[in-house]
């Protein structure tokens, strides 16, 4: 925690994003990160395809500020709730958040809950996630859920032998669709596919099927049958093409995406300037999607850009959104569900039946 000689965090961050490359990346990264980031992008071989940019990694570093420099692990460690709120209990920071960019299929996955991580892997979190399609083409695909009537004997038997999608939900997604994927859903994102994906701060992934697939390693990448299967729900339905629930603000739109109590996501269309505060009880995490303009504060002023990610430490009195173009903007965080999504939508008349389908409780 915190000494007293230590800086007093009160005023926007910004954190540096970590590109991962994967054998079904991409080597650009448009729409998001087109922006020159010098050093910010290593490919020791020269032609790494780069598939996930996360951007609340352990390992992010922050570039300005009383920290800049640190990771977000260190800070974590050093600050606990004065960086991440007091509503969260671990020492970890409570959320990932990354863009996945796909070329070609993922595995086949499954996350167990809380519970079933500290039974088969002890030490680790569960994990609860949500995607958030930025942009789909033509190939765009992905697989959810397990189709009616397919039972546990078939579904292994089709993991062993690479041929699960034919017994998996396959969907073509939207731009703009959110999807939720509560624990014990078997999943994959297809080709073609550009997403921002949120979720517990976990990597525990149990991956079944690979379709054979040789890994950077130049071996089949390993898969995880018996505690795939140990969590893997076959009742769970699709839970996607969620409502969008967007309400008009004097500054453009809000939209409540979805929330559970891990995580909560809105999306922000700002076409003029807008005051903002931090939040006492939690940390805020601002994703800039599109636009360009300056993060201000009493003290000065930085621009932002496509790519650019901002950490609202909760002692934050005030600062300002000034766009200079249309921007959309993702802020994610760990949310009282009735206080920050069911009250204030109810308020404006949205009914209990449409919030229902994007508050998990």
């Amino acid at each position: 925690m915190r000494s007293r000689s230590m800086p007093k965090l009160d005023s926007p961050l910004q954190l540096s994003p970590v590109f991962k490359p994967k054998i079904w990346g991409r080597d650009n990264l448009a729409p998001i990160f087109t922006r020159p980031k010098p050093a910010a992008l290593p490919r020791p071989s020269g032609n790494e395809l780069i598939g996930e940019v996360w951007i609340t990694d352990d390992e992010s570093r922050f570039m300005n500020g009383p920290i800049a420099g640190m990771t977000l692990a260190k800070a974590s460690e050093e600050y606990g709730p004065e960086l991440y709120g007091t509503n969260w209990r671990g020492r970890r920071f409570p959320l990932l958040a990354k863009y996945i960019y796909t070329s070609d299929w993922l595995s086949v996955q499954v996350h167990p809950d809380d519970a079933q991580a500290r039974r088969l892997d002890p030490g680790h979190r569960g994990k609860c996630e949500m995607w958030y399609i930025v942009s789909s083409g033509r190939k765009g695909e992905l697989l959810l859920g397990v189709k009616p009537g397919v039972d546990r004997e078939t579904l292994r038997s089709s993991f062993e032998h690479g041929t699960s999608r034919q017994h998996l939900n396959r969907f073509h997604p939207k731009a703009g669709e959110a999807i939720f994927i509560p624990p014990g859903t078997v999943h994959a994102l297809g080709p073609d596919l550009v997403l921002f994906e949120v979720e517990e701060n976990s990597d525990l992934t149990y991956r079944l099927d690979d379709f054979g697939r040789i890994g950077l390693d130049g071996k089949p990448r390993p898969l995880h049958l018996e505690k795939g299967m140990a969590v893997a729900r076959l009742d769970l339905p699709p839970r996607r093409q969620l409502p969008i629930v967007k309400l008009s603000e004097p500054y453009g739109a809000r939209r409540f995406v979805a929330a559970c109590s891990f995580f909560a996501l809105e999306e922000f269309t700002l076409l003029k300037p807008r005051p903002f505060t931090g939040r006492p009880e939690a940390v805020e995490v601002l994703s800039v999607l599109e636009g360009e303009g300056r993060v201000e504060t009493a003290t000065g002023w930085m621009g932002f850009h496509p790519g650019d990610t901002w950490l609202i430490p909760p002692a934050t009195p005030h600062y300002r959104l000034a766009p200079r173009t249309k921007t959309r903007w993702l802020k994610f965080y760990v949310p009282d569900l009735d206080r920050d999504f069911r009250q204030p939508l109810a308020k404006r008349g949205v009914p209990a039946s449409r919030i229902g389908r994007i508050v998990f409780d």
